[in-house]
């Protein structure tokens, strides 16, 4: 037998067990095992079969890399089809996480029965693929088809609770799992029932096939805009009605082979793998361990600090927060107070999950407070003098060995660490706000951040459920540095001529989740021009260099916490709505400033404010502020809006062409301000060279 799946068999009934750790990934040498335990059994006296796997967990998913790779023989549907074709009853005994090609297997089998916790998913939609091992014509046949639609396109596991109550698994048991489905398959046994085989049923609801996925292709075009794996998902599932099961299955394998060959399904794989890369850290040794983690302290009780206080009281974390005033405490706490009471009144959130979450949080107005913690934040806003006069005062609290974090955004934290007497302590910790919701934790290696420092605040990530990604030093680090010249672009377009819903409407049809100008809106207008105000001596000397922004700061026109900016808030839902005496404005100062007044295309503005972002992105790689491409692709899709299925900006300029944004970099040169387009020397290098960032990463790791 395989090394990874073996049998026994008492009493008739046979255990196939998996038992290949981590998590029982369906790789090849599973599949192998499985092929010959369910052959061998073939000769075997066993009248019922039940399907286990020891670990934590039952069948995951499938093996990622062999979308890069090619499946090997046997592959998911000779393996499955065997165990269902099974002439014994085969019951899955399913507990922890099983997803995809795990639930796949499952629904081979004839009968299914899960622990209490267990966990079923078809998640393959979030990857920009289908279910590809039999999963859209056996999942309709086994719940109906509206659920099973519901399942696979919304794309989150179910309970064994609403597995059970959907039809999905037999029974939800406590105790000894694999006891209860030994038990499960004698009783089978004793009342005489045989193989219940999927396949052979018919899909409930299926009469109304027609209507139901004409609907669902209504409802995808607006819920997943710009995405194809969601509409071959809908011609899979529909032929699970309108065609037998062997054809369905062989129709599934064509589409699921397309999709996984497509941009799409390649984007998200390529952020599968980049998100677990951002841990390994070039020159860093894999010895170095991190520092304690027991008590965190938080300087600034504002909308930014009392989210960070909540990451880590979700994750069990003692949290001090300092402030100068005790209003600031209690208003700020009283924040963090309606956020958790928000969670328990949708139901995500239990109220002992609750209080005791709110308990691990105090608050204090003396810095010796933060005497005890292995971790301080600080988080006030983005003033240099004021960050250097907190950190001298942490400096002379904190304990040997505590480190020191900076939530700025943009600020030199090496100019910060120079004012403590431990610099090898400082690194920047840029969460993004909502703190308590947003996935990007920049962390930002100052020059003289010690290794485990820096190991330390990638555990921090962890802990918290954030995904880090570090960058060196520059302004604006990886994500905000490459948003300059995103927004510069955007601005220019309305003093163009172009109105900002033209801007916005342009780049969120491109798959952006809000418009650069209704981001400035929302985090106050007045924000980035006080910070280029602080810069200025470092900027173009060019009167149209973000202009709009200055321009509607001068007027008191900062965004939505003014009721208006690019856009008006005066409704009472505050939504945005186009402002034509803004527009007015904008286009009036465009032609005061001799800007040839025209409407830039869709396409263009696209291309203008996200080759700029790409251009930016190549000399960040070029000057070793970000590691890897892929790293600047976790950032703008954990942080930024990106489209995952875009794959980042890095991975699109690869899917677009390097040659083909060098030329077009080259264009604009022409018929725009030149200062702005230069071609990035290592854009140009591998554009002209035929290469790409993909393969400039590969050849840099060797």
């Amino acid at each position: 037998m395989s090394e990874v799946v073996s049998y026994s068999i008492k009493s008739g009934i046979a255990v196939v067990t998996v038992d290949s750790p981590p998590v029982n990934t369906m790789t090849r040498d599973v599949r192998v095992g499985l092929k010959k335990c369910f052959e061998a059994l073939r000769g075997e006296s066993a009248k019922a079969i039940v399907l286990a796997c020891a670990g934590k967990t039952f069948l995951s998913g499938g093996d990622m890399r062999e979308f890069e790779t090619g499946v090997q023989e046997p592959g998911y549907h000779e393996v499955l089809r065997l165990i269902e074709d099974s002439k014994v009853p085969v019951v899955a005994a399913i507990h922890g996480t099983a997803m995809g090609g795990g639930v796949e297997t499952a629904i081979s089998c004839h009968y299914r029965i899960a622990a209490e916790g267990a966990r079923l998913g078809l998640p393959e939609i979030t990857l920009g693929i289908i279910p590809g091992a039999g999963g859209t014509q056996r999942m309709p046949r086994l719940i109906g088809l509206e659920p099973a639609l519901d399942m696979m396109l919304g794309g989150k596991p179910l309970t064994a609770a609403q597995a059970r109550d959907a039809g999905l698994v037999d029974a939800v048991v406590g105790g000894d799992l694999v006891e209860a489905a030994v038990a499960y398959g004698r009783d089978l046994v004793a009342k005489g029932a045989g193989p219940r085989r999927t396949g052979d049923r018919s899909v409930a609801g299926g009469e109304k096939v027609a209507e139901v996925i004409a609907a669902r292709r209504v409802k995808v075009a607006k819920t997943m805009r710009n995405r194809n794996s969601p509409n071959v998902l809908l011609d899979a599932v529909e032929a699970s009605v309108t065609k037998k099961f062997e054809d369905g299955l062989a129709f599934e394998r064509t589409l699921s082979n397309q999709v996984e060959r497509a941009i799409e399904g390649r984007a998200f794989r390529h952020l599968f793998f980049a998100e677990r890369e951002v841990r390994k850290i070039p020159g860093l040794s894999a010895d170095v361990q991190p520092r304690p983690l027991t008590r965190i302290g938080i300087i600034g009780a504002g909308t930014m600090g009392g989210g960070i206080a909540m990451c880590f009281a979700n994750a069990g974390i003692p949290v001090v927060i300092l402030d100068t005033a005790q209003a600031n405490l209690d208003r700020g706490l009283a924040t963090v107070r309606k956020n958790y009471e928000r969670s328990v009144s949708r139901g995500s959130l239990k109220q002992e999950q609750c209080d005791q979450r709110l308990s691990l949080i105090t608050t204090s107005l003396d810095y010796n407070a933060l005497g005890t913690a292995d971790v301080i934040i600080e988080a006030v806003f983005e003033n240099m003098a004021l960050k250097k006069d907190i950190f001298a005062k942490i400096d002379a609290v904190a304990k040997p060995g505590a480190i020191l974090g900076t939530n700025t955004s943009s600020l030199d934290i090496d100019e910060i660490a120079a004012v403590t007497k431990r610099p090898q302590d400082v690194i920047g910790l840029h969460f993004f706000s909502p703190a308590n919701v947003m996935q990007l934790l920049e962390i930002v290696q100052a020059s003289k951040t010690a290794p485990d420092v820096v190991v330390t605040a990638l555990e921090i990530a962890r802990l918290i459920k954030k995904t880090g990604v570090i960058a060196r030093i520059c302004y604006g680090f990886i994500g905000n540095r490459m948003m300059e010249p995103y927004g510069r672009e955007a601005e220019h377009c309305v003093l163009e001529g172009a109105t900002p819903e033209e801007v916005d409407s342009a780049l969120e049809s491109w798959g952006m989740a809000m418009g650069i100008l209704a981001v400035y809106d929302m985090a106050g207008v007045d924000i980035g021009h006080l910070m280029r105000q602080t810069r200025a001596h470092l900027l173009p000397k060019d009167p149209s260099f973000c202009r709009p922004s200055a321009l509607l700061t001068e007027c008191g026109w900062i965004g939505q916490k003014a009721g208006r900016g690019y856009y008006r808030y005066d409704n009472p839902e505050r939504k945005r709505t186009p402002d034509p005496e803004a527009n007015a404005l904008l286009h009036a100062e465009g032609k005061k400033l001799n800007i040839a007044q025209r409407k830039p295309s869709r396409q263009e503005i696209q291309e203008r404010c996200l080759y700029a972002m790409i251009n930016e992105g190549a000399q960040l790689l070029d000057e070793g502020i970000a590691f890897r491409a892929s790293d600047i692709d976790v950032v703008y899709t954990a942080g930024y809006g990106f489209p995952r299925y875009r794959g980042g900006p890095m991975f699109y300029a690869d899917t677009v062409g390097l040659k083909v944004i060098y030329d077009k970099i080259m264009e604009f040169q022409k018929t725009l301000d030149p200062q702005y387009w230069q071609p990035a020397p290592l854009l140009k290098k591998l554009a002209l060279a035929g290469s790409s960032f993909a393969q400039y990463q590969a050849e840099q790791s060797r």
